[in-house]
C-alpha cells in the first residue's frame, strides 16, 4: 500500500487528540506510526507501543544520519519525530494507519506523503486553558503551550480537514473523526 490510508491527526496541547486517537482505537482497529522521542517514559505509556523512547543524544545521532521522515523539537525541549522504517513499516498495513504529528511535521509529511490525509483537531484558546488547569499544569506551562498552540492555528490551511471538540462533545469528536476516516478509505 502506498500512503491513502494513513491519517493524521494534529492539534495543540489540550484539544483533546490523544482522547480521539484512542476512542476510534475502541471503534474499529488501526495501526498506528509509532513516535520516537526524547521525552520522559509516563506510568501510562507502553514504550514500543505508545513511544519509542531514546536519550538526546540517540536522537540527535538519527537527525545526522537521516533516519527521521520528520522530526521537531517541541515546546518542553523534547524531539519528536517519525523515522524512514516506521513509515515503511506502516505503509505496508493492512489496516488504516493514525498518526499524531504536530503541525510541524504535518508541513513535512503532507510534502512527503501527500495522499495521507491531515485532521486538525481543535479547541478555542481559552478552552485548551481550561483544559491545561484541569491537568494541573503551571501557569509557565500553559502560557508556553498556548504559545506553541499558536503554530496549529496560524498553519490551519494545511489540513484537509478540522473538526472541533468542542467541551463535553468528545463523542461527537470522535464519530466526526470516524466518518471522515471511512468516507477516504
Amino acid at each position: 500500500m502506498n500512503g491513502t490510508h494513513i491519517f493524521i491527526i494534529s492539534g495543540p496541547s489540550g484539544a483533546g487528540e490523544d482522547s480521539v486517537i484512542k476512542g476510534l482505537q475502541k471503534k474499529r482497529d488501526f495501526d498506528r506510526v509509532i513516535t520516537t522521542t526524547t521525552r520522559a517514559v509516563r506510568p501510562e505509556d507502553q514504550p514500543g507501543r505508545t513511544y519509542y523512547f531514546v536519550s538526546k543524544e540517540e536522537f540527535e545521532q538519527g537527525i545526522k544520519e537521516n533516519r527521521f521522515f520528520e522530526y521537531a523539537l517541541a515546546d518542553r525541549g523534547n524531539y519528536y519525530g517519525g523515522t524512514y522504517s516506521e513509515i515503511e513499516r506502516v505503509k505496508k498495513s493492512p489496516l488504516p494507519v493514525l498518526w499524531k504529528i504536530d503541525y510541524q511535521g504535518v508541513l513535512t509529511a503532507k510534502k512527503l506523503l501527500p495522499e495521507a490525509k491531515s485532521i486538525f483537531i481543535f479547541a478555542p484558546p481559552e478552552v485548551l486553558r481550561q483544559r491545561l488547569l484541569k491537568r494541573g499544569e503551571s501557569e509557565e506551562m500553559i502560557r508556553k503551550r498556548l504559545e506553541y498552540a499558536k503554530g496549529w492555528y496560524e498553519n490551519e490551511g494545511i489540513f484537509d480537514y478540522k473538526v472541533e471538540n468542542k467541551e463535553g462533545k468528545l463523542e461527537e469528536t470522535i464519530e466526526k473523526v470516524l466518518a471522515i476516516i471511512q468516507k477516504n478509505l
